[in-house]
């Protein structure tokens, strides 16, 4: 009776400890399942980022604008039943450079790539001709 008594509490035992072993750490979410999505990233006439995603219901995905350093300049996940996202990001206050925007379902990533450079001023040569004296400006 002894060795009955001592052989379930060895396997109750250890089959606490198998499954306390199998879950997830406390404040760590995993997504069940991964939604499907299309993500579109173009400038527009006056300078401005648009970020635009289509996804299914039933997950998050988040958008992420890093620069090269890897600190997050902007951050937004989406809800469950959200089917699109856009938005419109002004970059101008931002240096000359790599940035990168990522897209994450938690089970893929995809990224983007956007290039800030501003164009050095152009020296503009002119030549004025009054009364058949040329001068340059």
């Amino acid at each position: 009776m002894k060795t009955l008594i001592k052989l379930l509490l060895a396997l109750s035992l250890g089959l606490s400890l198998t499954m306390a072993s199998l879950a997830a750490p406390v404040g760590i979410i995993h997504p069940k399942t991964a939604v499907a999505y299309k993500t579109g990233v173009y400038v527009n006439a006056s300078g401005k980022l648009n970020v635009a995603l289509n996804k299914e219901t039933g997950g998050n995905v988040s958008v992420v604008l890093k620069n090269t350093k890897g600190d997050i300049l902007f951050a937004h996940t989406t809800g469950k039943n959200e089917q699109a996202y856009r938005v419109r990001l002004s970059l101008d206050q931002l240096p000359d450079g790599t940035y990168t925007i990522e897209f994450s379902n938690g089970f893929e990533t995809t990224q983007q790539t956007v290039t800030l450079s501003t164009s050095a001023p152009a020296v503009v040569q002119r030549v004025i001709m009054t009364d058949g004296v040329a001068r340059t400006n």
